[in-house]
């Protein structure tokens, strides 16, 4: 009998003790299930770190910790990364960045924990670090024949290639020359007026791919505001009660629909949203006072242990319709209009908003945009419909435009206490059915470069998206994406992040406009643009 091939075996969790402990068991199962799937096929997992009893989970959860398992690891052997939950990668990169031996992340297909996103977000990271790895994702690692093939094939050669067709690099041969003229206009507007970015700390929950180095958004005249949280929670005292008040009044007079309980650490409190009112007006006093165009809020590490979630806060500000705040010369800032928020300050999606809101602007439709976690996805069970509908999830930071029913159809459930311990107001809402552009901004051989593509958002019964919420976390705003002429598969081999940039227009033909004229202008600006998939009526675009 041939000998089995050691592989070692990492997961890697969250920094929060409490999300570790709540998720091991899903990670545990996910485990024990590889490992019977790779004796198959004649490896044998070798877990590089033990279960914790004291903490209750098996989980890598510092950078030190990280490094100090990686110090055990031969370098050459090959290695898997098992992700059944959200995970920060800086716990793992100065590891990955000296292994030598072939790596391979793997996912559970699963809504439970975001473990696809969590892998998605290694994955990113690794890329922009230039670490070379592979990638493998399953629903059923037992049952799934083109996965043991997959496995069977990185155990031999250490590598495994996916095939990505749909992608295709951008070369503005189908761009209507009105549009250049567009882009064209904006690369001018940018280069005469500049940008700011306003980033309230980065380097959120580990999202090294979320960071973007100052020199590369130079040519593209975008510039960072470094702010800082402590100045953000300063500033919240200085909004007074009747401030917060105003602010409250105006989402109650909206319809929004609050779903208040009397015990602090479980349910949703008047207080929790009053505090989250205060934040609203400061995030926007400070950034108009530093001129930003768009900010982005940690929250994580530091404000989670001071004030309520801001993700309500978050969905605010990218809502046209929202409510006013003053500034020190008594002014409404950004009167009527969007105040671009990058969740989580991936600021990827901060320039991305960024380009968004001024080509939407100018072609005079819809400049509500937000970032959705690429969470999970599942064939309807209604047969409704016959498409591959995605799980597109965010924990509250979706505008109420992108929502049925606007306010009125939107909701306030408390935030999950293993991931906000103080609470607040998620901003749950069904996004509408409509035609959107998504994209993704990421770095990759010290460039920036855009992935782009079209979707519809459709609508499924209540039972069919009720189903859906129940497998992922049923507080937060949910979008069911149809993308045109790109598969899952496809998707998630191509995909270098968690989160996904998603804008509504008007129309199918409008929105394939918002398309070239945003991706004309990524490519004049220095970005390298890829277009994946199809329009609407599956014409290549």
């Amino acid at each position: 009998m041939p000998k089995q091939k050691i592989v070692y075996l990492v997961a890697n969790g969250d920094l929060r003790l409490s999300a570790n402990q709540n998720c091991w068991e899903e990670q545990a199962k996910m485990e024990k299930e590889l490992s019977k799937v790779l004796l198959t096929l004649g490896g044998k997992i070798k877990r590089a770190h033990k279960y914790k009893p004291t903490e209750k989970h098996g989980f890598i959860s510092s950078q030190r910790e990280g490094m100090d398992v990686f110090a055990t690891i031969d370098r050459y052997a090959p290695l898997i990364i098992a992700e059944a939950v959200w995970q920060y990668s800086h716990h793992l990169l100065a590891g990955l960045i000296s292994h030598r031996g072939p790596i391979l992340t793997v996912a559970n297909w699963s809504g439970t924990w975001p473990g696809l996103v969590g892998m998605l977000n290694l994955n990113g990271s690794l890329t922009k670090a230039g670490v070379k790895y592979s990638t493998l994702w399953s629903e059923n690692f037992s049952k799934d024949k083109s996965f043991h093939e997959n496995l069977k094939t990185w155990l031999e050669k250490g590598e495994v290639i996916h095939a990505t067709r749909h992608v295709k690099k951008y070369s503005g041969r189908k761009t209507p020359n009105r549009l250049k003229i567009l882009s064209r206009k904006m690369v001018t507007d940018l280069d005469r007026e500049k940008v700011i970015m306003g980033v309230f700390d980065e380097g959120c929950m580990g999202m090294y791919n979320a960071v973007i180095p100052d020199e590369l958004l130079f040519p593209l005249s975008v510039y960072k505001e470094q702010l800082s949280q402590s100045a953000l929670y300063a500033e919240m005292q200085t909004v007074t009660a009747a401030e917060a008040d105003e602010i409250y009044k105006f989402l109650v007079d909206r319809g929004f629909n609050f779903h208040f309980g009397k015990k602090e650490a479980k349910d949703l409190t008047k207080s929790q949203v009053l505090q989250q009112c205060k934040m609203y007006i400061a995030a926007c006093r400070i950034g108009d006072r530093f001129g930003c165009e768009a900010i982005g809020i940690q929250y994580q590490q530091g404000l989670k242990d001071l004030c309520p979630a801001s993700d309500l806060v978050e969905g605010m500000l990218n809502s046209s319709d929202r409510p006013p705040v003053k500034n020190a010369q008594g002014k409404i800032i950004k009167k009527g209009e969007t105040y671009p928020h990058f969740n989580e300050v991936d600021e990827c999606c901060g320039l991305d908003a960024i380009l968004t809101k001024r080509v939407h602007r100018a072609l005079k439709q819809p400049t509500e945009t937000t970032l959705h976690d690429l969470r999970w996805g599942d064939w309807d069970q209604s047969g409704t419909t016959k498409d591959y509908v995605w799980v597109f999830l965010i924990s509250g930071s979706a505008p109420v435009e992108h929502h049925v029913g606007g306010w009125k159809g939107s909701h306030g459930y408390r935030q999950p206490a293993m991931y906000f311990p103080l609470g607040g107001s998620t901003l749950h809402g069904i996004a509408k059915p409509g035609e959107i552009v998504w994209s993704r901004i990421f770095i990759e051989d010290d460039k920036l470069k855009m992935d782009i593509g079209r979707a519809k958002v459709i609508e499924l019964p209540e039972e069919e998206t009720q189903r859906r919420l129940d497998e992922t976390t049923p507080q937060w705003p949910i979008m069911h994406a149809v993308t045109y002429g790109v598969t899952r598969d496809q998707m998630m081999a191509r995909h270098k992040a968690n989160h996904i940039n998603v804008a509504y227009a008007k129309t199918a033909e409008q929105a394939d406009n918002c398309l070239y004229a945003k991706a004309d202008l990524a490519a004049q600006l220095g970005i390298e643009v890829f277009i994946c998939g199809s329009t609407a009526k599956k014409k290549t675009l």
